[in-house]
């Protein structure tokens, strides 16, 4: 299974305040580790919000907010994908960072088992019906 991890940011990652060295050798160090086990698919930190754009849609219509945007404990500062055997042990995982202040939130990606097979049927039916103009043409 994949697990999608949200580093949440915190008022030092949302100034833009990158750390001491020693909390990114630490976290280089966790990182190697996680991808030693063959576990993380994909990472990054991201820019502060200040520097980011939300769009909103309302009613078929798209609105584009520039940031900075206020509630810092609901933004993210950074993510990682995992793939795994189980949430527990994306949850493991994860305790093993050196984050020493933050919140992480895991939620598991959606795949087609998700959706069970008579989904997963109709899904494919409409994809397949869908191609099929592009391929006539």
């Amino acid at each position: 299974m994949k697990v999608l991890v949200l580093g949440k940011a915190t008022t030092q990652s949302e100034t833009g305040e990158l750390g001491a060295a020693e909390d990114f050798a630490a976290m280089g160090e966790y990182i190697q580790q996680l991808v030693e086990a063959g576990v993380l698919l994909a990472g990054d930190g991201l820019q502060p919000s200040s520097k980011g754009k939300r769009v909103v849609f309302e009613g078929g219509t798209a609105r584009v907010i520039d940031g900075p945007f206020a509630e810092t404990k609901e933004l993210v500062a950074g993510y990682s994908i995992l793939e795994v055997a189980s949430m527990e042990e994306a949850v493991e995982w994860v305790k093993r960072s050196p984050t020493r202040d933050g919140e992480s939130e895991l939620r598991k990606i959606l795949d087609m088992d998700d959706f069970g097979d008579a989904f997963a049927a109709e899904i494919a039916a409409a994809e397949q019906a869908r191609a099929e103009p592009a391929r006539e043409s």
